[in-house]
């Protein structure tokens, strides 16, 4: 009997573990499942944006920036410019090799209204350098109301890269939808659906950098300045 007790003590001392083991493993896997379908969701969410059309400019806007890599978007912030939406039009990221006067053939604009009006950013490389280029512009302009022209897909990462470097500058979406995307649904071609997921994942550290920069670092701030004075007075 007391062999056999001592037995059926042993089993149920190592229950406990086993069964702690399980939990965390089905926690886990339960948290992972979640983060998946939360990920999935705002995908879809995304590439559901980027196909809208919907372009909305209220009121007139101190300037207009155009980033390059895509498909008319000069041709768009050329559009504004003529329409008298802006007086000023930045084209940031343009490539080194490209001159001027393409510039002008693509934008469609009359040389006379170019010349005065367009500006050409040479510098920037990526995203980051188009709004570090637009704030050195609009900062020499006074722009404070900018109209941003770029890809419907490649907006939400735009704004937020242009909010961090520029946030006290009223930003206005002016999206271009691609071609591709309006002719036929995006899940049904799987380069632009690779196109959006990738470009998803580029804007999900953006936008948690946009967070911070806007709730965090302001809060972080104020805190050190309320202890600034206690640390003056207990030195």
């Amino acid at each position: 009997m007391l062999v056999n007790e001592s037995k059926t003590e042993s089993r149920s001392a190592g229950a406990p573990p086993q069964r702690g083991w399980l939990d965390r493993w089905r926690l886990t896997v339960t948290m992972t499942a979640a983060v998946a379908a939360l990920m999935l969701f705002g995908f879809v969410m995304f590439a559901a944006n980027a196909v809208r059309t919907n372009k909305v400019v209220t009121g007139p806007a101190d300037g207009i920036i155009v980033l390059t890599g895509g498909e008319d978007r000069i041709g768009a912030g050329a559009k504004l410019l003529r329409e008298g939406v802006a007086k000023r039009l930045l084209i940031s990221g343009v490539n080194s090799q490209t001159s001027r006067d393409d510039v002008i053939k693509l934008s469609g604009l009359a040389p006379a209204q170019f010349s005065c009006c367009v500006d050409l950013g040479y510098a920037a490389q990526d995203t980051v350098g188009n709004a570090e280029e637009a704030r050195t512009w609009a900062s020499g302009l006074g722009v404070r109301r900018l109209i941003v022209v770029t890809s419907s897909y490649h907006m939400p990462r735009s704004l937020a890269e242009l909010a961090i470097a520029m946030p006290d500058t009223e930003l206005i979406a002016y999206p271009v939808v691609p071609k591709s995307l309006r002719a036929r649904a995006w899940w049904l071609q799987p380069g632009l659906a690779r196109l959006l997921a990738t470009e998803y994942v580029k804007f999900l550290p953006v936008a948690a950098r946009y967070a911070v920069a806007r709730h965090v670092t302001p809060m972080v701030t104020k805190l050190e300045a309320a202890q600034a004075p206690v640390r003056a007075a207990t030195r």
